[in-house]
């Protein structure tokens, strides 16, 4: 039985009158009181997700407004940073245990904290629900105070968290954030109610920075970063969730990954399993790679895998909610779409119909070239394969029960730049597909990184415009229109670029 129990940071109205946020805060002072090179401290917690403490411009942390007053040195041994920093798995189905894993790591250090000032021995960490009733969109009231009650300098402010307009005001656009993966059925691939590459991400090996995010990672986690960290007026700068180097150094932080792992919690608890393969179970040391690892607060280095992290039945800590009702719409929306095209099922088609992965997947066109993503937008055509078109078509005409109708994807893919603060809206022949953000971009862009600056990649469903196309009788057409804006002017340094634009049509078989 569960010993500690996240609650929502909303209660007493997300002010300091929530004692939870109000240990949080001190124990938050206590950890940002030791220096750099502690395993202990704020700073080097940080570091563990990732860092740039060395660079000699902003990101670089010497060059960050305070508060808070964040330090550039002393930098720990050398085995230490091999150890520990620069950990934080993206764009991988490690995103979900990794962050379990440090969450619960940096809540015993924030508990112990706590404890020595004589506050509560079971404090938990709230989780910040931005997508509860009434105002939780917004940042509880609590960090964004400059003092606590007694008039101190209040931990949780930061300055550099500018919003989604950058002006000061902390809220998460919804939508385009949303709980739709929670309708997702399988944790790593695709079928008739998930979109690739699943609700958890791409299997991969350690992937500090990768290529494309899990549908979790990229709608809500990229996108509250994005909301929440956010552009300088000037666009000089950016808030520090903007950025996986920088993003740890908000507290703020710690409660949107709660509100994750809750999520992914929600979503085993309807049913949904984890991989049961070796290599998601034993995290990358099992393929002979670096090993996830976080220090506890007896100073010991814990060392743990996936399997560690399974479920929350695994942990100490559960959370005083986890009810969500999303996944019951599922059936119902593929449902909808049968009967949108013409077929009457006698019962609702069951979660997790059909499946499909990379071998059941078809190029059905691409653009030519690369595009500039410029402040009014840039559109480009794709050019789509008669064939294949021709078989998309026969697909829908024969769509039933037992023979579920292709879905198509558009892809945005190799996305490079040095600026991570950007949301990008696409659209296909004017209608809007989706927004995505650019959370990581200025890592999966290094060439000299992990993944030799291949960028970003991201997978938008298109499946009910290509429905909705059909229906008109103008699935004949040999091209689609593409149009990809960006949330904010696109300056001449922030630079960002787009590889190829392509479709694909996926089997359900």
């Amino acid at each position: 039985m569960a010993t500690f129990t996240r609650r929502n940071a909303w209660m007493n109205g997300g002010t300091f009158a929530n004692l939870d946020l109000f240990w949080y805060a001190k124990g938050v002072e206590s950890m940002q009181a030791l220096a750099l090179d502690d395993p202990n401290s704020w700073w080097f917690f940080a570091a563990i997700h990732g860092q740039y403490v060395s660079l000699t411009e902003f990101p670089g942390w010497g060059f960050i407004a305070a508060p808070p007053q964040v330090p550039t040195s002393p930098v720990p041994s050398q085995v230490l940073i091999d150890q520990y920093w620069d950990q934080c798995q993206h764009q991988s189905w490690f995103f979900p245990p990794w962050h379990r894993g440090y969450l619960y790591a940096l809540e015993a250090q924030i508990r112990t904290a706590i404890a020595n000032l004589g506050g509560p021995a079971d404090w938990a960490l709230p989780y910040w629900n931005y997508f509860g009733l009434d105002d939780q969109y917004k940042i509880p009231p609590a960090f964004t105070s400059r003092t606590l009650p007694d008039g101190a300098p209040n931990p949780l402010f930061v300055s550099q968290r500018l919003g989604p307009k950058g002006d000061g005001d902390i809220y998460v656009e919804i939508p385009p954030a949303s709980e739709a993966c929670l309708s997702n059925t399988l944790f790593t691939g695709s079928n008739a109610t998930t979109a690739p590459p699943g609700f958890g991400g791409p299997s991969t090996g350690f992937s500090n920075n990768g290529v494309t995010s899990g549908n979790l990672e990229s709608n809500p986690h990229n996108l509250v970063h994005v909301d929440v960290g956010g552009f300088a007026p000037d666009q000089s700068s950016w808030g520090l969730m903007s950025d996986p180097g920088l993003a740890a150094l908000d507290p703020v932080f710690y409660l949107h990954h709660a509100n994750i792992d809750r999520l992914w919690a929600a979503w085993n608890g309807q049913g949904n399993n984890n991989p049961t393969n070796p290599n998601w179970l034993g995290g990358p040391a099992a393929i002979g790679q670096r090993a996830f690892a976080v220090p506890m607060p007896d100073a010991v280095a814990w060392v743990f895998t996936p399997s560690d992290v399974n479920s929350l039945s695994q942990m100490d800590y559960t959370y005083d909610d986890l009810a969500i009702s999303i996944n019951t719409l599922a059936p119902s929306a593929l449902s909808r779409r049968l009967i949108f095209l013409g077929v009457s099922p006698m019962a609702d088609v069951p979660l997790g119909a059909g499946s499909a992965n990379q071998q059941n997947s078809e190029l059905l066109g691409a653009n030519e070239g690369a595009l500039q993503i410029r402040s009014s937008g840039s559109r480009t055509t794709v050019k789509l394969e008669s064939q294949v078109r021709s078989q998309v078509t026969r697909s829908l005409l024969g769509a039933s029960l037992e023979n579920l109708p292709d879905r198509v994807y558009l892809q945005v893919e190799d996305v490079r730049g040095s600026i991570d603060a950007y949301k990008l809206n696409v659209s296909v022949n004017q209608e809007p597909v989706g927004t995505v953000s650019l959370f990581g971009l200025r890592r999966a862009s290094d060439r000299d990184g992990a993944h030799g600056g291949a960028g970003l990649n991201f997978i938008l469903d298109i499946t009910d415009i290509i429905d909705r196309i059909f229906m008109a009788d103008a699935l004949v057409a040999d091209t689609l229109d593409v149009k990809i804006e960006p949330n904010h002017p696109v300056q001449e340094k922030a630079t960002i670029t787009v590889g190829r634009v392509s479709i694909y049509r996926q089997t359900q078989r």
